[in-house]
């Protein structure tokens, strides 16, 4: 599997540095797979939001709904929320025990709030006395739990916000906030941000650095890529997630930006209906309704949604950190001690089909899911059976591989029956399931998994200028792919699909899959046209850049018309950007044109956070509408040599701000459209 972000991979390939000896357990890995290797191999782990905000416990002024958000949610001064550091004294909290739980549950790592939003640090800070080693309690909590985690064979992992309501030099300020900006600097926050960061990287050698609160104007790109190239530098082995950057567009954690940073994606409370191959993410989520404690939020989701999720996560190549809201005293709530003691009684007879495992080999199975461990002779198919069959039997339609045997996981002696034929393989089951959540059958087939699915055509457009390429998604070698270019129906007779297809005239391509000379798919067919170019437009501009027009805007979406909108300013710019506006309920329309070099079509990805629109000619090209994080979304347009009017409208709502257009002509990666180009 590969990683989704850009890892800055000269620096991830530095020698690794020695570790103290609690984490000696861990050997340190050099190449970005190693390094990845055993959060790969772990598919499950324990989240823990802990901190100043478990006093409380979610109410205030008679409002019980808050959680760890609780200073913005109920809107508590500074000043005011200080008040709870002295107020921190969890007696009965015991490192142990809690690293015991996760092992025994079946998580492989766990990950701890160094400091959430509040500020608030639960280690020995040098930077801030507003951390725990100033309350009652005095302990480094981190230190103690990460030495933990290593007696129980659990990877320590830090959870770190970039975003900090108490620091005096964090913007922007909360908008309820009285307490001035006045004389606040992010630069020295930053580099307050930056020590500590480093102290947690050093003292507790954390086998992930997982960031939050990215989302706000203060933070950009670039900050991201010098905090993750701290951390690479610190720490070679470390893994680091998507959030360190802006472009994780939304909860849905994926960034479709190649110039994002951060190893794995981070879903929030989702599960991804498809997952997404190649690429490491993992799910957070949590047992009840809040990340923090809330003493009265008893809304726990049931043993059984909570190991079918980590079930379905893992058939879809992701991992699960489960999240646990300790209380004040140090204790997790008994609803979490229950739940994690059920699900460590399923993981002590099925965690083989957990740990270790890649996605599943089916788009999708009736009776459940499927994970999948592939070995150098054999593959074992963990069949997580949900609803028992009536027939008894479990189907698998299109498995192309010998069987060997099959049993069941948490009773190997009990062999099943098992036939194959016509590219489907049956296994006869029990009458009764062993167990009512999820019931492990184990299918052993000779080789790698060989699954008869419709080959998928491949191309950066439907349309082309000049030539265009046309590719196929990885498919089993032990498989032909045979095609045409006519619109018949491919046979055994037809063109094999070797490597990538150069179109010149518009065609119609057809693949389908073959075994051993029979056809074992459905076709799957494409059209591609070839289009003359739009033409260039007839105009002298005289002027470089682009004119822009500024508007207050307190917008969800772009208006469908602008014509009444006065601009509070005009300016000329360089080139599609924000010429400085990253403030809150602001919005730009760029225009001028484009200077085109040669007939072709042209790739335009335009990154916006909020929302965003580009037009050529008049013609919309990119939809990047509607309130969000920093996404990037992409539309193509043929365009003959010279001139074209280009258009871009953008706004910001509230937190961050991003714009950013680039464009590629085809076989080309995508790259800034040069300021020479744009006229006004």
């Amino acid at each position: 599997m590969k990683s989704f972000w850009i890892p800055l991979l000269a620096v991830a390939a530095v020698a690794c540095q020695s570790t103290s000896s609690v984490h000696r357990a861990f050997p340190e890995p050099i190449t970005q797979d190693e390094r990845m290797a055993w959060w790969r191999d772990a598919r499950f782990g324990m989240f823990i939001h802990w901190g100043l905000y478990a006093i409380p416990a979610g109410e205030w002024n008679g409002n019980k709904g808050h959680g760890e958000w609780i200073r913005e949610t109920a809107q508590i001064p500074v000043d005011t929320y200080e008040k709870f550091q002295p107020q921190f004294n969890p007696v009965k909290f015991d490192a142990d025990a809690w690293a015991q739980m996760a092992a025994d549950a079946g998580m492989k790592y766990l990950v701890i709030t160094s400091k959430h939003h509040d500020g608030f640090a639960l280690f020995d800070s040098k930077e801030t006395d507003w951390d725990v080693m100033n309350t009652p309690f005095a302990r480094d909590v981190l230190k103690e739990l990460s030495e933990a985690c290593a007696r129980h064979g659990v990877r320590f992992c830090t959870y770190h916000s970039i975003m900090d309501w108490h620091h005096p030099d964090y913007l922007p300020r909360r908008a309820w906030e009285s307490r001035p900006a006045a004389g606040a600097n992010f630069e020295r926050f930053e580099k307050y941000l930056h020590a500590q960061v480093t102290e947690v990287i050093e003292k507790y050698k954390p086998g992930v650095m997982w960031f939050d609160g990215e989302w706000e104007s203060t933070w950009n790109h670039e900050r991201g890529v010098a905090l993750y190239q701290l951390c690479r530098k610190l720490a070679p082995a470390m893994i680091v997630n998507n959030r360190v950057d802006v472009y994780r567009g939304g909860m849905g954690g994926f960034s479709d930006s190649d110039q994002a940073v951060g190893d794995f994606a981070t879903p929030e409370q989702e599960i991804p209906a498809t997952g997404m191959p190649g690429v490491d993410w993992e799910s957070c989520m949590t047992m009840n309704d809040h990340w923090g404690f809330n003493r009265v939020d008893l809304d726990f989701k049931s043993t059984e949604v909570l190991l079918r999720n980590l079930i379905d996560i893992a058939s879809k190549g992701g991992n699960y950190l489960l999240n646990v809201g300790p209380r004040a005293d140090g204790t997790f709530p008994p609803e979490s001690v229950q739940r994690l003691a059920e699900i460590g009684a399923w993981m002590k007879q099925n965690g083989a089909a957990i740990h270790g495992t890649t996605a599943s080999v089916f788009d999708a199975l009736d009776f459940g899911r499927c994970t999948v461990r592939v070995g150098a002779k054999k593959t074992k198919l963990f069949l997580h059976v949900f609803d028992w069959p009536k027939s008894r039997e479990l189907v698998l339609a299109g498995l192309g591989n010998k069987p060997r045997r099959a049993y069941l996981l948490a009773e190997p002696k009990r062999e099943l029956k098992v036939t194959s034929g016509d590219g489907r393989v049956v296994v006869r089951v029990p009458e009764v399931p062993l167990d009512p959540i999820a019931t492990v059958v184990v299918l052993e087939v000779d080789g790698a998994p060989i699954v008869y699915k419709a080959p998928v055509l491949e191309a950066e457009s439907s349309e082309f200028v000049r030539a265009l390429e046309v590719r196929l998604a990885e498919t089993n070698p032990a498989l032909d792919v045979r095609y045409t270019l006519d619109g018949s129906e491919p046979v055994k007779g037809s063109k094999r699909f070797t490597g990538p297809l150069t179109l010149s005239d518009s065609a119609t391509v057809k693949a389908r899959l073959f075994h051993d000379g029979k056809p074992v798919s459905q076709t799957t067919e494409r059209r591609f046209e070839r289009v003359v170019p739009a033409p260039a437009v007839e105009a002298a501009p005289s002027e470089s850049g682009l004119f822009v027009e500024r508007f207050a805007a307190d917008w969800d979406a772009i208006p469908a018309d602008l014509a009444g909108l006065q601009p509070e300013r005009t300016s000329v710019a360089t080139g599609v950007t924000l010429a400085g506006a990253r403030d809150e309920h602001v919005a730009l329309r760029i225009k001028g044109f484009v200077d085109v070099p040669a007939d072709e079509l042209y790739r335009f990805a335009l990154t916006s956070d909020d929302g965003s629109k580009l037009w050529i000619d008049g013609a919309l090209v990119v939809d990047n509408d509607g309130l969000h994080g920093a996404v990037e979304k992409q539309g193509a347009r043929a365009l003959a040599k010279g001139l074209h009017a280009i258009e871009v409208v953008w706004f910001n709502k509230s937190g961050g701000a991003e714009l950013r257009l680039r464009w590629a002509q085809p076989g080309a990666p995508f790259a800034a459209i040069p300021e020479s180009a744009f006229k006004h």
